[in-house]
């Protein structure tokens, strides 16, 4: 297992993608690593946009402390583009990436950094449907699968989920 010592604050909210949430949470804890699930508030449960599946949060981000963990994972759906309202998932984005641990982005995600204002200047990535955002904030659209610019781990759509799982492993595993 090669995530072991790491701890890993996984964000969710009203209409996440349940399969870049949960798949994406179970290939991290495969290798081991311990996962908060936080959101805006701590104790509610967050129905995915297909209906299908539940994630329930384990803390509101305002009472993680940035210094406690190792990545924040945003996953996409509709969740992005509600949670990014909240200053404190703002902040731990920002501080996160701030002290270059890693942020891992995929598919809507990107408007959460955008939000934080951790995307100008880097390579991005996401759903097509982001491309201007993500340009418009300062980033330079790059359309693949996943990858790593600095300490930000992007990936596209869920086809994407195993190679965004493979660079957001190894980022981890290197960090």
């Amino acid at each position: 297992m090669k995530l072991e010592e790491k701890h890993i604050a996984m964000l969710v909210g009203p209409g996440y993608e349940d399969l870049e949430f949960w798949a994406v949470y179970m290939r991290m804890k495969e290798e081991g690593a311990q996962i908060d699930v936080v959101g805006t508030e701590a104790g509610v449960e967050y129905t995915s946009k297909s209906g299908g599946l539940t994630a329930e949060t384990d803390l509101a981000a305002a009472d993680v402390d940035p210094d406690d963990v190792d990545a924040v994972l945003v996953p996409g759906g509709w969740a992005p583009d509600k949670i990014r309202r909240d200053e404190s998932v703002l902040e731990l984005v920002r501080e996160v990436s701030e002290d270059h641990k890693i942020v891992g982005m995929i598919c809507h995600a990107g408007l959460v950094g955008i939000s934080a204002g951790i995307v100008e200047g880097s390579d991005a990535t996401g759903s097509r449907g982001i491309k201007d955002d993500l340009e418009n904030a300062g980033a330079t659209w790059v359309d693949e699968p996943a990858f790593r610019d600095g300490n930000l781990v992007w990936g596209r759509v869920v086809a994407d989920i195993p190679e965004y799982c493979r660079v957001l492993v190894d980022a981890l595993e290197k960090q």
